[in-house]
């Protein structure tokens, strides 16, 4: 790299530049063309060959550094392609990346008025409008690291909210607490009990009904059980839309139980959650003003760039007093502004990033009525492709209809079709789903997930994920269905 500051500075202008210019060339934020390949897929050794990846004594020059740049453009997944399905999240929206560009250019921290005055203010705005957004008069939040740590998030605070004492004494005067989870939830659920000492064998999984929703009656059954065992039941996690099935659990009816047993409910709307801003489809989080807490990602379906991930809780004070630790270099009670707008001592973080500006400007720039056209089209564009899927030969729907935008099947190629449908055929029926998932992916033509739901009997079946940018059509989900048509064809 070049030495002195007038080289440093010609340098960082050229990467700028040819950062700017790969990603309007790629089309990464105004729709690349479908025809070209979701991904150039390489096996992990030839790419580690290719990239030759070292660090020297001496920095390379920028000619090196711009080819690296290339290589990067070259081999990364394309997750703004419109055929990218493959997990929930997708493309990003122009604005929320201008948002995330600005905030990265000021590289500054969420935790104080002081060094963010400007992003400081927005996250409390937008805290305030998804407290009101979510059915709440009052609460409060904060920007996590992502949906596992919102979860976690919650269950801390559930913990502190029954015992205030354990924050100085620890868990270990305390019975057994115990959570409870549907059996469709998300894995977080387990790890953040491992990391708060409550241990993963006191999360309780919860039986659920054909779709993937929690059933209420189970959960009481299961609430009972514990306490019959000498445990303490303390928090219920409820999902708006799982991982596999995307299943709304009944919000109403497990917020009964909650209220009649004293438990804590957080809801897990991580996914589902976006929902929210349609007046069609907001029904599926009926009962949610009635949670403790709530987490969501508006980086999984609305285009916000990964990480955007609010934690919002209906009990003003409760974070602070759960997560404070009074650090007196930093959160000074004698500075000489407000101080009630450092935000950081109700963070279990110290260092955290200003997620909330993005947010923000996607949502002023483009308005609400945008957000649900989007969002209604992600869900019609599911619910038209699992329509098409069960009028197709070879195609099998797992569930008649999505709930959220996962759109859920097998694919029974022509070799497998009109046999007796034994066990020995249901495990040749879990092998198409990879193998075409393979084809796929080194033909570039499209990434789609694939899974077994063990608990349900289900053998690997494809999962296809909407998300709202960019906005799906029917035409494509048309060419989906072909697409794993011509690829299955001869399995």
């Amino acid at each position: 790299m070049s030495s002195g500051s007038e080289g440093v500075r010609e340098t960082q202008g050229r990467l700028l530049e040819k950062v700017l210019e790969i990603v309007k060339r790629e089309q990464l934020v105004t729709g690349i063309d479908p025809s070209k390949k979701v991904i150039e897929f390489m096996h992990p050794e030839e790419l580690k060959s290719l990239l030759a990846l070292n660090i020297g004594r001496e920095g390379v020059d920028v000619n090196e550094a711009s080819s690296t740049l290339e290589k990067v453009a070259r081999y990364s997944v394309k997750t703004q392609h419109p055929h990218y399905y493959n997990q929930l999240y997708g493309g990003i929206d122009e604005a929320a990346l201008t948002g995330a560009w600005i905030t990265e250019a000021f590289n500054t921290n969420q935790h104080t008025y002081e060094v963010a005055p400007v992003f400081t203010l927005v996250e409390h705005y937008m805290i305030k409008w998804m407290v009101r957004l979510f059915g709440w008069s009052e609460g409060d939040g904060i920007f996590s690291p992502g949906g596992s740590m919102s979860n976690m998030y919650g269950m801390v605070l559930a913990r502190y909210k029954k015992y205030p004492e354990v924050k100085q004494r620890g868990i270990a005067s305390l019975r057994p607490l115990v959570a409870l989870t549907s059996d469709q939830a998300h894995y977080s659920i387990g790890k953040a009990a491992s990391w708060m000492g409550l241990g993963m064998d006191n999360v309780v999984p919860v039986k659920t009904d054909r779709w993937g929703r929690m059933d209420p009656e189970a959960l009481k059954e299961a609430v009972k059980e514990a306490k019959e065992k000498g445990k303490d039941p303390f928090f219920v996690n409820a999902t708006c839309g799982t991982t596999v099935l995307g299943a709304y659990d009944p919000l109403m009816e497990i917020a009964d139980v909650c209220q009649e047993e004293g438990l804590w409910l957080h809801v897990d709307a991580c996914w589902g959650g976006t929902a929210i801003v349609s007046r069609t489809y907001k029904h599926l989080l009926d009962g949610i003003e009635r949670a403790d807490s709530v987490a969501w990602n508006p980086h999984k379906m609305l285009g916000v760039s990964l990480q955007c991930s609010p934690f919002i809780v209906r009990h003003q004070g409760l974070l602070h007093e759960s997560n404070s630790a009074s650090a007196t270099y930093l959160f000074q009670q004698d500075k000489f502004y407000d101080v009630s707008y450092d935000t950081g001592d109700k963070s279990f973080q110290c260092g955290r990033k200003v997620d909330a500006f993005k947010f923000y400007f996607l949502l002023s720039l483009h308005g609400l009525d945008e957000m649900e056209r989007r969002v209604d089209a992600a869900f019609s564009a599911s619910r038209y492709l699992s329509e098409q899927a069960g009028k197709r030969e070879g195609f099998r729907l797992v569930l008649e209809q999505p709930q959220c935008t996962n759109a859920c099947f097998w694919y029974i190629p022509p070799s497998l079709r009109g046999q007796q449908e034994d066990e020995q055929w249901w495990q040749k029926v879990g092998k198409v789903a990879p193998k075409i998932k393979e084809k796929m992916v080194k033909a570039g033509s499209m990434m789609i997930g694939y899974q077994p739901v063990p608990q349900k009997g289900l053998v690997n079946f494809i999962r296809h994920i909407n998300t709202c940018y960019p906005t799906p059509t029917h035409e494509q989900m048309d060419q989906v269905l072909d697409e794993i048509e011509r690829l299955g064809a001869d399995l």
